[in-house]
């Protein structure tokens, strides 16, 4: 059932996004990966090479999805958090953060942020959520934090004084190591005050390196970075702030509504931190 429209709000740029059809873009890999019908053909054929070096791929990141849904619900009804940054969005899907959070907590704010300006084009989607709430979008790249800091729709959105959670699912494999990943992650937990929360996933090769070998060589390939992170490579994003039990888990394996079959079966880790 489709929520009432809450309060809403798009970056300056949402009048004129510009859509290159033949360029492959990570968020509509991974809507293709979904299942989803918001893609292209240069996408598609990304996808299906990363199939070919792991076949059980969409079920993966099905598996990051449902994640992502037991996250925020800790998040909200657990640790008490209400507001969220959501960086590397990608194109409305089901549980999206703001239907999981406001479905708790009504009053529940969040700001989406992505990269893609097709994700800007179905912005009005991810802004239906309930009156009580707010939810926002802004077109920025995780490679400028400080812009997304600085984006006055953050300050209108986000309450920078209260806990905030920092979402970055599926996103952070995206980053070369001379994008500095380490210290994009720490200046926006910077910006965040004591009780915020950092959420995030990341793939690895510690389950099957020469399958994810494979998958980060095609991605790359196609010009989307792919970089596979260690468990203590992922582990090391949330140094300095207090891990969640159980920590940093293969994604099946963090508070699993139910016991999987294979807890290895999904190649990459997952974990939520506390910033002290």
């Amino acid at each position: 059932m489709q929520r009432d429209r809450g309060s809403q709000g798009v970056g300056p740029e949402a009048a004129r996004p510009e859509v290159h059809p033949n360029v492959p873009q990570s968020a509509r890999v991974y809507d293709f990966l979904l299942g989803g019908k918001d893609n292209f053909g240069a996408d598609r054929a990304v996808g299906a090479a990363l199939i070919e070096n792991i076949p059980a791929l969409p079920l993966m990141v099905r598996a990051q999805r449902a994640f992502l849904a037991r996250a925020v619900r800790y998040l909200v009804a657990e640790a008490g958090v209400r507001q969220f940054l959501d960086i590397g969005t990608g194109i409305p899907t089901a549980n999206n953060v703001h239907e999981v959070a406001q479905e708790i907590a009504p009053e529940a704010r969040v700001l989406y942020v992505d990269n893609d300006p097709i994700v800007l084009a179905h912005a009005r989607a991810l802004m239906t959520g309930s009156p009580a709430g707010k939810t926002a979008f802004i077109q920025a790249d995780l490679r400028e934090p400080e812009s997304i800091l600085a984006d006055p729709t953050l300050s209108e959105t986000l309450d920078l004084t209260q806990p905030v959670a920092l979402m970055l699912v599926g996103i952070l494999m995206h980053l070369h190591d001379a994008d500095d990943p380490y210290g994009i992650v720490s200046t926006l937990m910077d910006a965040l005050p004591s009780g915020s929360y950092l959420t995030l996933t990341h793939p690895s090769a510690d389950f099957d390196p020469p399958a994810m070998a494979g998958l980060a060589a095609a991605a790359e390939q196609s010009g989307i970075p792919y970089v596979p992170r260690s468990r203590a490579e992922t582990e090391r994003f949330s140094a300095g702030l207090d891990l969640v039990d159980p920590g940093v888990v293969p994604i099946l394996g963090w508070r699993p509504d139910e016991p999987p079959v294979d807890v290895n079966s999904v190649y990459g880790w997952a974990s939520i931190a506390r910033k002290p």
